[in-house]
């Protein structure tokens, strides 16, 4: 007997030899409390991201085996198309998730492909051959901010029809309730180029958080610097300190700062330096913001500290470092 097909499968051949785009069936936010579903499956591939709580994902493997993946907070799980699963919530323990599931379909001449994606991209284009089941992946975040844009892009699409006109909205009956989402028929709104786009960059993430994984699997410390930089780079505004660092990666401060120091030969603390005086060299050269108050944009609260620092990154004061450079400035207008 011949192996039934799922054209909505993330890893199927001809993503990686023919020109196809993606295609969304289904986009919901959904908190489930007290919850078991019966197993199933369907011909789309379904990424499951946990916003708040915890859940227990139930997956039958090829071989007949079944397989649990606890899901907390911050994580996500892919699930392949055909791949028979359900999902369980502890009563008590409610669970917040984003959900998409998405397949396949041709793209138009002159719209980017998977194909073409995976060809620029190396980490996506070996991804593709992985032909995994299930994968559950951490996320810094990234994941879930591409999904709530694209979830909103679908939105705001399944409201608009050909004419651009609202099309009205309707209750699904009960009884149409009850059937699966393919069976109601339900027609993914026309596909357009944000939301191609937020489909390449989330295929991109994906592939690169789950490259991450793979390298680091003999080396998991390696990760954790990575997401620590990671952190870092999108902080630096703010006034944190080692143990915001060291709670924003689960790890106990003083050996985040062993390995940290391991691999960048630099304290998380001179890094986090090195990092907010780069930044003070690109706002003192490229734009008008007064010197007094570029010690605000990199998380220095004291203007004296903050000079003090820049002088022994530098060997120049700001004010020394803005005059003596060739400067490409942005104009910012004044609070009023």
């Amino acid at each position: 007997m011949s192996t039934k097909r799922f054209t909505g499968s993330l890893f199927q051949e001809e993503l990686r030899t023919e020109d196809y785009g993606p295609r969304f069936y289904a986009y919901y936010y959904k908190q489930w409390d007290n919850y078991s579903m019966a197993y199933h499956h369907h011909d789309s591939t379904e990424i499951m991201y946990i916003i708040s709580g915890m859940c227990r994902v139930d997956v039958q493997m090829p071989g007949g085996d079944s397989e649990q993946a606890v899901l907390k907070k911050g994580q996500f799980i892919l699930l392949d198309a055909g791949v028979p699963h359900r999902l369980l919530v502890e009563d008590g323990v409610p669970c917040r998730m984003l959900n998409v599931e998405f397949g396949f379909a041709g793209s138009a001449p002159g719209q980017p492909s998977i194909r073409q994606l995976a060809q620029e991209e190396e980490e996506v284009g070996t991804f593709l051959t992985y032909a995994s089941p299930y994968m559950v992946l951490p996320d810094p975040e990234e994941v879930y901010h591409i999904m709530k844009s694209l979830v909103l892009e679908l939105d705001q699409r399944g409201l608009m029809n050909h004419s651009g006109s609202a099309i009205p909205m309707r209750i699904i009956p009960s009884d149409e309730r009850l059937h699966h989402r393919e069976a109601r028929n339900l027609k993914s709104p026309e596909q357009g180029t944000l939301v191609r786009t937020l489909f390449i960059q989330l295929l991109v993430r994906v592939a690169r958080l789950r490259g991450e994984m793979s390298r680091s699997a003999p080396d998991q410390s390696e990760l954790y610097v990575k997401r620590t930089i990671e952190f870092m780079h999108h902080n630096m505004d703010r006034s944190i300190q080692m143990k915001d660092i060291a709670a924003a990666v689960n790890l106990h401060p003083g050996y985040l700062h062993r390995i940290f120091r391991q691999h960048t030969r630099r304290t998380p603390t001179d890094y986090l330096t090195m990092l907010r005086m780069e930044k003070a060299k690109m706002l003192l050269q490229q734009t008008n913001i007064p010197i007094s108050e570029i010690s605000e944009y990199v998380g220095v609260g004291s203007r004296q500290y903050f000079h003090m620092l820049f002088k022994k990154y530098t060997s120049r004061t700001p004010v020394e470092y803005r005059s003596m450079m060739e400067r490409h400035v942005s104009q910012y207008p004044p609070e009023e």
